[in-house]
């Protein structure tokens, strides 16, 4: 077997799948991928199946070498500067790294979590059935905690498939839309309106288990405490300071807070690579708009294989692939006809 050895890597990054759906019955939180999308988009771009472990890599950098044997890797999700041994490489495509040589990952830029997905996936031990890592309960495999330099992820060696990159839809900056509820009924119209026509930031000490707000307190009719019931991911709880948290994949199974809303399980990796300090709004929409945007969201899971593409030979622009970078998926580094770089006589300056 071949092996990704990592040589740095900064706090927030860990092996994520889908999780453990089913279990929360018995007390057990779910974990699995922030942002479910990226995870299969680069799965998808190495033939595994869409939800296989991955790397999910927080907004720092990382280094990470290839022993034993080449190592073929794909990243979508966030934004970053990317190469290997030099090579630079673009977020949404697949590359190969032979035995000795490393991939360096920059800052995230425009998102929080970078998708690293290797072919043939991460060997492990499932935990109840998945490798995903929750370093509060200390499950997950094949470490039940955060990654740390020298930490060996082992694999499959790499196949000889052609490198490829996947088509992603156009990023969005509309707002995140959410369902009231559970509990919006301890909450005034006024207090509900505030929540919805306020601009919202993430706080810097936001995490795994739970995302918090700042902006405007929302006000509680009957206080803050309610008998403990289920949560989902994106449940929207209001605590005593009216400041609201989101419940992440790390949450508890259940919570004593009122529940004013629900983040919509189409936007909630959207919501969840939204970098801290970045402003944004909630919209209310209707159970069936809710509905309808699910059943978008799993077509779009199911034909992710129909939106590879070859990577066309030519010598890269490292000035279109900066670009790429910048602008997300506006721009590919890896499809000329997208590039936008500026001529000669447009950076020469005057006479």
């Amino acid at each position: 077997m071949s092996k990704l050895v990592i040589a740095s890597i900064g706090p927030a990054s860990s092996v994520q799948d889908a999780g453990r759906p089913g279990s929360q019955r018995y007390g057990l939180v779910p974990s699995g991928a922030m942002d479910r999308l990226a995870l299969a988009a680069a799965n998808t771009l190495v033939g595994n199946q869409l939800f296989a472990a991955g790397v999910e890599i927080g907004p720092f950098g990382a280094a990470l070498t290839a022993r034993g044997g080449a190592v073929r890797i794909a990243l979508s999700g966030a934004a970053r500067n990317a190469d290997i041994a030099g090579r630079a490489i673009a977020i949404d495509t697949s590359a190969t790294l032979s035995d000795g040589e490393t991939l360096t990952l920059g800052f995230a830029r425009g998102g929080a979590f970078t998708y690293l997905a290797i072919e043939g996936g991460i060997a492990g031990e499932p935990d109840f059935g998945s490798l995903a890592v929750n370093a509060r309960a200390g499950l997950g495999s094949p470490y039940p905690r955060p990654l740390q330099n020298g930490d060996e992820l082992q694999t499959a060696k790499a196949s000889s498939a052609a490198e490829q990159r996947i088509e992603q839809p156009a990023a969005s900056d509309a707002p995140i839309r959410i369902v009231w509820g559970p509990q919006d009924d301890e909450f005034a119209e006024d207090s509900r309106k505030l929540f919805v026509d306020s601009e919202w930031k993430i706080s810097a000490t936001s995490d795994r288990m739970g995302y918090r707000l700042d902006g405007p307190v929302i006000k509680h009719l009957n206080g803050h405490n309610i008998v403990s019931d289920g949560t989902v991911n994106g449940s929207v709880q209001i605590p005593g300071n009216g400041q609201p948290i989101v419940l992440m994949p790390d949450r508890g199974t259940t919570g004593g807070y009122p529940k004013i809303a629900t983040v919509i399980s189409a936007d909630f990796g959207r919501f969840a690579q939204t970098p801290a300090g970045r402003a944004f709004r909630f919209k209310a929409v209707s159970i069936a708009e809710a509905q309808a945007a699910a059943r978008q969201f799993a077509d779009l899971l199911r034909t992710l294989p129909d939106r590879l593409r070859a990577i066309e030979s030519f010598d890269l622009n490292i000035k279109a692939l900066q670009d790429a970078n910048v602008a997300g998926h506006a721009v590919s580094a890896v499809d000329a006809t997208t590039w936008q770089v500026a001529s000669p006589a447009d950076v020469s300056g005057p006479d």
